[in-house]
């Protein structure tokens, strides 16, 4: 049986003072800034206790009132900034994803670097050219990339590993 002043009852559930520790810190939040309820929270404890025969002065009152609405306007206009990141973000893709649409049917080239190591822990890189038609469009985690048929085979290539677009490639060899 565990010592009794090492225990914590809370909510009817009794815990050691190192699992509640534990829970609670499991369970903690951030807070380093007071959000709005927060606030607004604070000035109703503030004044629920006040001494009755000794109020606080009405101006305090005004003036806690006034941080409190700044506070949330405050808040306000920073969700709605990022309410418009959010929407250039998404316009800002829809063009690449039209800009490299125009790709579909385009002869390209792109290179493919590859890392070996030999049993002496020694890395050498080869760099290979490839060539193929672009067959489709993709954008993943942010990345555009498109979708190269090459042979038999298909190809997901960075827009950053494409060295040369258009007809021709097979002649410039």
């Amino acid at each position: 049986m565990s010592n009794v002043l090492n225990t914590v009852t809370k909510g009817g559930v009794t815990m050691t003072a190192d699992a509640y520790a534990a829970s609670q810190a499991a369970n903690k939040t951030d807070n380093s800034t007071l959000g709005k309820d927060a606030f607004l929270q604070l000035l109703v404890t503030q004044m629920k206790y006040q001494d009755p025969l000794d109020p606080q002065d009405n101006g305090e009152y005004l003036a806690q009132l006034a941080q409190f609405s700044a506070l949330e306007q405050m808040t306000n206009v920073s969700e709605g900034l990022s309410n418009v990141s959010t929407l250039v973000s998404n316009i800002d893709t829809s063009v690449l994803v039209g800009q490299l649409s125009n790709m579909i049917g385009q002869d390209v080239q792109w290179a493919v670097t590859t890392t070996t190591t030999d049993a002496d822990g020694k890395e050498t890189k080869t760099t290979t050219k490839l060539e193929g038609k672009v067959t489709g469009v993709s954008i993943s985690d942010g990345s555009p990339t498109v979708i190269a048929k090459s042979g038999d085979k298909i190809y997901k290539v960075a827009i950053g590993d494409i060295t040369r677009i258009g007809q021709g490639i097979q002649d410039s060899k």
